[in-house]
């Protein structure tokens, strides 16, 4: 799944170059033009890492930057064309994870998100367990005890998924927004199609069920 990148950024040249080219990179994008809109987006689109701009209209980037670090640990680059060392102090201080000045290269930028996503990124065991159910991340493989379970690209990330998030229900949304990447619609019954083949090999030899449906909500990983 690609990350999400939320710009928040008033000039539109310059959101128009961060825009295209992030897409083309295969990253997901949303935009905002002022700091009160940029945590109106972060709120109700998670991003996965904030592109500010110090000098915003309304909320300035320090204020921005201090509301979005409150409210979590997403990775924050700061954009500006102060380049006093005391402003990158600020910037810093104010909750920024990295700072550049403008005009830079997208080249820089790329790898300076590389980079806060490789700070960022948590650290995943080589297996995942629960109960009798294990997935090896590395291998791809699952086993239920000793048995080893074959499992498709698709089966593979759904199983992954409930097994990262144990006991928690998994609403169809999100299932769909971290397997699929986009909406079926209401009336697709794929989510239901890929949990019965997980069920059928899960189960394959009688073993207790791990998946359970959450009626009218979605499903969840839980021993009975």
């Amino acid at each position: 799944m690609a990350e999400r990148i939320l710009i928040i950024e008033d000039e539109d040249s310059i959101v128009q170059f961060l825009e295209r080219g992030l897409i083309y990179e295969g990253y997901r994008v949303n935009v905002a033009k002022d700091g009160e809109t940029g945590l109106a987006v972060a709120r109700d689109n998670p991003p996965d890492l904030v592109i500010l701009d110090w000098m915003l209209p309304g909320l300035d980037g320090l204020e921005v930057c201090q509301r979005l670090r409150a409210a979590g640990d997403v990775p924050i680059l700061m954009l500006t064309a102060k380049d006093q060392v005391s402003d990158r102090v600020r910037g810093l201080d104010a909750g920024a994870d990295d700072y550049l000045v403008k005009p830079f290269s997208f080249e820089e930028l790329l790898a300076r998100m590389r980079a806060l996503f490789r700070r960022a990124a948590p650290a995943v065991p080589d297996v995942l367990r629960f109960a009798d159910l294990r997935l090896d991340t590395g291998t791809h493989r699952a086993y239920r005890g000793d048995r080893v379970i074959d499992l498709t690209a698709k089966e593979y990330e759904l199983l992954e998924l409930f097994m990262q998030n144990p006991r928690q229900v998994l609403t169809r949304d999100l299932i769909f927004e971290r397997v699929w990447g986009y909406d079926f619609g209401g009336e697709s019954n794929i989510i239901e199609v890929y949990v019965r083949y997980l069920r059928q090999k899960t189960e394959e030899q009688g073993e207790p069920r791990l998946i359970h449906t959450v009626r009218g909500v979605g499903y969840v990983l839980r021993e009975d």
